[in-house]
């Protein structure tokens, strides 16, 4: 059942699969990958246009950083991962030891894989930088061939395109609010 105000998730077809987004109040506030494709079409709002637009020239090699305003509802220490995620320079990677480290909790290796795992904006919060301490690709949402995917394509290699019918839809799937906390420099 939709809650008043509720955000709607906008989907299209990209070359990783269907791709969905969701804004509140002009700022993305999730990103989901393998989404399912809507069958009602609706305008979209600037901010879900300039997304998916700055998505495509990510996947096609042309754009490293994201400048649309986002919204990572979280924990504090979900939060301070983020922020150490966004910190990861483009085509380069970091353990989750590393990662903890970061964040000043050198034990906190699965406390950062879980929030990882709970990532609302992946590639935004680029959550796919982070391997294995033994180099691995471990844990993704969108799976570890997309992972891949998305770790050569920032090496240098392109993307291969996906064939799938392009269009902008929105779903009548309603995303729910939770805890507050905006991630400042997630780019």
């Amino acid at each position: 059942m939709k809650k008043p105000g509720s955000p709607l998730l906008y989907t299209r077809q990209t070359p990783i699969g269907c791709t969905g987004l969701a804004e509140r109040d002009g700022v993305i506030i999730e990103l989901a990958l393998r989404a399912k494709p809507a069958t009602e079409r609706l305008p979209e709002p600037e901010v879900i246009r300039r997304a998916f637009a700055q998505i495509e020239e990510y996947l096609a090699g042309r754009r490293k950083n994201f400048d649309v305003p986002l919204h990572a509802e979280g924990t504090p220490f979900m939060r301070e991962v983020w922020r150490a995620l966004c910190r990861i320079p483009y085509g380069e990677t970091r353990s989750y030891k590393d990662i903890a480290a970061a964040v000043g909790r050198p034990r906190a290796m699965r406390a950062v894989g879980m929030a990882n795992n709970r990532n609302p904006i992946a590639l935004f919060i680029p959550c796919h930088r982070v391997i294995g301490a033994d180099g691995k690709l471990v844990g993704f949402g969108g799976g570890l061939d997309l992972k891949r995917r998305l770790l050569d394509l920032e090496a240098g290699n392109s993307l291969p395109p996906r064939i799938g019918k392009a269009g902008v839809v929105a779903s009548g799937r309603h995303i729910s609010q939770g805890s507050t906390g905006t991630i400042p420099g997630a780019r």
